[in-house]
């Protein structure tokens, strides 16, 4: 008897994500691989990534597995149905108990039952896919198994919940070996010049924006001792030697005292990589900046999600725009790259809040900035927020919550030009600042499609 562990993104048939050739391990169901096998639980990775579902589902026929955990997200939500029912309608598979688990489960434990899953794992899900595998293994009862949700006599059955693991100190190093890492590292090197892979420092994040989804780790912080990471560290570089290091951490500099010790640490044990991380610009001073740079960082995401204090404020994000500036053009001047992210459409967000974002841009000069047209996640105080004023709800099998809109202040269409006139007025700037000369080709293709999105802004915003 096993257990396969797998999830449903595949890169290559989503035009997306194939043209941006970014793919990162999944951490979260090689750490579970890990804690089984701790355990001494058959367990059998299939990283989905570079394969096909018919792959997928030939391997899941091939080892016949008591059970079929699947992590299931946003983005591949979709995909997920289609496995769970592709799973339950063909006896060839054995017919394996389907377990669920990820961010997207928790507020929609219903929806997803309904699909065809067994049962649906809500939190952290090393401990409790454990014990949920040895009740599937021996017939034994689930009901007090903490932390999963399954449909008894036609309704939710949720027990109590589980609590999070106070220390991260015993947690296993995720398996790498169930998945084909030079894969990534190739894929990297192909299409960015430079291999990169993901160390997770820390679980939990103890801050309240209302666009983000705490359904996994909460609103907690607990973090890994930073000489374990260092090591991690070591061995990555000794084993894979990758050119770059992503922490997928939410506030990586949210503890001072842990920056001290890990720069001790990556030194000691000659384990610095360059990297990359996450953080809030009030985490970051003088001194953090220097230690992180001098332990390996080469560039750092300080989140804003709008340069005006209005648009901040609303979202709780509990941070001055001022200081956020700040951050990034201080962390420019040691050197390191800085990038930083936006939310347009946000609720109450109006023509003036997005003229000042443009203008904090141009100001703080990122290296690097995303954008995004805000979406309410279920379960966030965004979506409690904006709930009664849906406009858009799709059919839940066949859409995300990315497809849901609501009623803002000017039309969906409206802030979809804004992105597209914030993201060519910024880089006309930028070229400016490079001493490019603003009549060149490049710069005039630039102000062009600015103004024309802003023309576009201007019909949009009476629709």
């Amino acid at each position: 008897m096993s257990i396969i562990l797998t999830h449903a993104y595949y890169l290559y048939e989503d035009d997306k994500e194939a043209k941006i050739m970014r793919p990162y391990a999944p951490l979260g169901i090689l750490y579970i691989s890990a804690y089984l096998n701790e355990n001494n639980i058959e367990n059998h990775v299939f990283d989905s990534t570079f394969y096909s579902q018919k792959t997928q589902l030939k391997f899941i026929e091939d080892k016949q597995p008591k059970a079929v955990a699947i992590y299931t997200n946003l983005m591949t939500k979709i995909n997920v149905i289609q496995l769970v029912k592709l799973l339950n309608n063909d006896a060839k598979y054995g017919f394996p108990k389907i377990i669920l688990g990820g961010p997207d489960i928790t507020y929609n434990l219903e929806n997803y039952l309904k699909t065809g899953a067994d049962f649906l794992i809500i939190g952290e899900g090393e401990q409790t896919t454990l014990e949920l595998y040895h009740a599937i293994s021996n017939n034994e009862n689930y009901n007090e198994i903490q932390g999963i949700a399954y449909m008894q006599d036609g309704r939710v059955k949720k027990t109590s919940l589980r609590l999070h693991m106070k220390s991260l100190k015993a947690l296993p190093l995720p398996n790498r070996t169930a998945i084909p890492v030079d894969k990534y590292l190739d894929t990297w090197k192909t299409y960015h010049g430079k291999s990169s892979m993901t160390i997770s420092t820390q679980r939990g994040c103890p801050y309240t924006c209302k666009w983000c989804s705490t359904a996994v780790y909460g609103q907690s912080y607990r973090r890994r001792p930073p000489e374990l990471v260092a090591a991690e560290l070591r061995m990555l570089k000794d084993t894979y030697a990758p050119d770059s290091i992503w922490f997928v951490d939410d506030v990586f500099s949210v503890s001072h005292k842990w920056i001290k010790k890990f720069h001790e640490e990556v030194i000691k044990q000659d384990a610095i990589i360059p990297f990359e991380c996450i953080t809030r610009a009030e985490r970051l001073n003088d001194e953090i900046l220097q230690l992180l740079k001098e332990a390996g960082c080469y560039r750092i995401w300080i989140g804003a999600e709008s340069g005006s204090q209005k648009i901040i404020d609303a979202m709780d994000r509990r941070v001055d725009v001022d200081v956020v500036k700040s951050a990034i053009q201080k962390t420019n001047a040691l050197g390191m790259e800085t990038g930083t992210f936006i939310m347009i459409g946000y609720p109450g967000e109006n023509e003036a809040d997005i003229n000042k974002t443009i203008s904090y841009l141009k100001a703080a000069n990122p290296t690097h900035f995303t954008i995004t047209v805000a979406y309410p996640i279920k379960g966030t105080s965004l979506y409690n927020e904006i709930e009664d004023k849906i406009t858009i709800q799709p059919h839940w099998e066949t859409s995300t919550d990315r497809d849901i809109d609501f009623k803002r202040t000017y039309s969906r269409r409206f802030y979809d030009l804004a992105v597209r006139r914030i993201v060519n007025e910024v880089n006309f700037h930028k070229e400016i600042l490079k001493g490019k000369n603003k009549n060149s080709m490049t710069s005039f293709k630039l102000k062009t499609k600015s103004i024309l999105a802003q023309t576009g802004m201007k019909l949009y915003k009476t629709i």
